[in-house]
C-alpha cells in the first residue's frame, strides 16, 4: 500500500514539475546579432558564435566541400527590408537562412528560403533563393566566430565572416535612390500626404539625385499649389531655367524672393556662394539686411561675403554693425574678426 501511494505521489509530482520551465544556462556558442542600414534598407544578421578553443577549424571542424550552418545551433539568418543585390546578383526582400560551402580557394554563399531550421541538417538545395561565390582572405587570428559590416559606402556594405585566421567577405548593395523613391511614394499616401512641405522635400530629393523627375515635378507643383514658399518656388525656377524657359524662371525666382524669410534668404545666399555666384549672393545678403535690419546675423553674412571678394573696408563696417546687435556668445568671434581686418 505504501509503495502504491509513493508511486502515485511520484507520478503526480512528476506531472506537476513538468508544468514548470527548466533553468536557463549559458550556451557554449552564444547568441549574437548585428544590424546595418544602407540608405533606408535594414540588414539584420542573427547567429551563434562558437569558439575555436585550440581546434583546427577549416577543413577539420568545418569540413571542406560540405554545406555548413555559418555559425552554430539553429540557422544563421540574414534579413533585408528591401530588395538588394549580393555580389552583383538580385535578392528579394525577406529573411533567409545563411549557409556556406567552404573550400580552400572559393566559398559558396547560400541564401535559403528556409530560415527556421536547426543548422544545416535539414538544408535542401531546392529551397535556395540565391547562391554566390566569394574568395576567402587571410586575416588576423580570432578565437570566436563573428560577423561584421565593413567597407561602408552610401549604397553598399560588406558583410564579413571572421574566424580563426580567415575573413569571408560578401558584398551587399542597394539601389538607394530607387528604394527611397518607393518609400517616398508610401509616405505620401499617409499623413505626410497632407503636408505641402513633404511634397517639396520628396521632389527636391529626386531632382538632386536625378531620379523619378517626372513624378517629382507633380509633387513640386502640388507643394506650390498648397503652400507657395521660397524653397519650392526657387526649385521650380531652377528647373524652368534648365529647360531654357529663362523668362518664366526669372519671374518665379523674383516671386520666390519676395516671399522669402530671413533664414531662407540667408541659406540661399550661402548656396549661391557655394556655386561661385558671389555677386548674386551679395545681392541676396543685401536684400536680407534691408528686410531685417534688427538682425545681427544678416550683417554678419553680408560682411563675410564682402570679405571673400576682398572688399575688406565695407566688410569691416558690417562686421561692426553685427557686433553691436549680436548676443554676447558671438562677441569674441566677431571681435577677433574685426581686429584681424582692422590690421590690414
Amino acid at each position: 500500500m505504501k509503495a502504491l501511494l509513493l508511486g502515485a505521489a511520484l507520478l503526480v509530482s512528476g506531472s506537476l514539475f513538468a508544468q514548470f520551465p527548466n533553468v536557463t544556462l549559458p550556451e557554449a556558442s552564444q547568441a549574437a546579432s548585428l544590424s546595418q542600414q544602407i540608405g533606408l534598407t535594414d540588414v539584420d544578421v542573427t547567429y551563434h558564435s562558437p569558439l575555436s578553443r585550440g581546434r583546427k577549424i577549416w577543413g577539420d571542424l568545418v569540413p571542406y566541400n560540405e554545406v555548413w550552418r555559418a555559425g552554430a545551433n539553429e540557422n544563421t539568418t540574414v534579413s533585408f527590408s528591401t530588395d538588394v543585390s549580393v555580389e552583383g546578383q538580385k535578392l528579394a526582400a525577406g529573411t533567409y537562412g545563411l549557409h556556406m560551402i567552404p573550400t580552400e580557394a572559393e566559398w559558396t554563399i547560400i541564401f535559403s528560403k528556409s530560415n527556421a531550421a536547426w543548422g544545416s541538417y535539414f538544408y535542401k538545395e531546392s529551397e535556395d533563393a540565391l547562391r554566390v561565390k566569394v574568395k576567402p582572405q587571410e586575416a588576423a587570428a580570432q578565437d570566436w566566430l563573428s560577423y561584421t559590416f565593413e567597407e561602408l559606402q552610401m549604397g553598399s556594405a560588406v558583410l564579413a565572416l571572421r574566424w580563426e585566421k580567415l575573413r569571408v567577405p560578401v558584398k551587399i548593395a542597394v539601389d538607394v535612390p530607387q528604394t527611397v523613391v518607393a518609400d517616398l511614394r508610401r509616405q505620401l499616401t499617409g499623413l505626410s500626404g497632407f503636408n505641402p512641405d513633404a511634397y517639396y522635400t520628396a521632389a527636391a530629393y529626386c531632382f538632386r539625385n536625378k531620379v523619378n523627375e517626372q513624378e517629382a515635378m507633380t509633387w513640386l507643383d502640388r507643394s506650390i499649389r498648397d503652400k507657395p514658399t521660397f524653397q519650392n518656388q526657387r526649385l521650380k525656377a531652377d528647373l524652368l531655367e534648365k529647360e531654357g524657359k529663362k523668362t518664366e524662371a526669372e519671374a518665379l525666382r523674383k516671386k520666390a524672393l519676395d516671399a522669402a524669410d530671413e533664414a531662407g534668404l540667408n541659406a540661399y545666399g550661402y548656396q549661391l556662394l557655394g556655386q561661385g555666384k558671389t555677386t548674386e549672393a551679395i545681392d541676396v545678403f543685401r536684400t536680407n539686411v534691408k528686410r531685417y535690419p534688427t538682425s545681427w546675423n544678416v550683417y554678419d553674412s553680408l560682411a563675410e561675403s564682402l570679405e571673400n571678394t576682398g572688399n575688406k573696408k565695407e566688410a569691416l563696417t558690417y562686421y561692426k554693425t553685427a557686433r553691436q546687435k549680436a548676443p554676447k556668445d558671438q562677441h569674441a568671434r566677431l571681435d577677433k574678426t574685426i581686429a584681424k581686418l582692422a590690421e590690414k
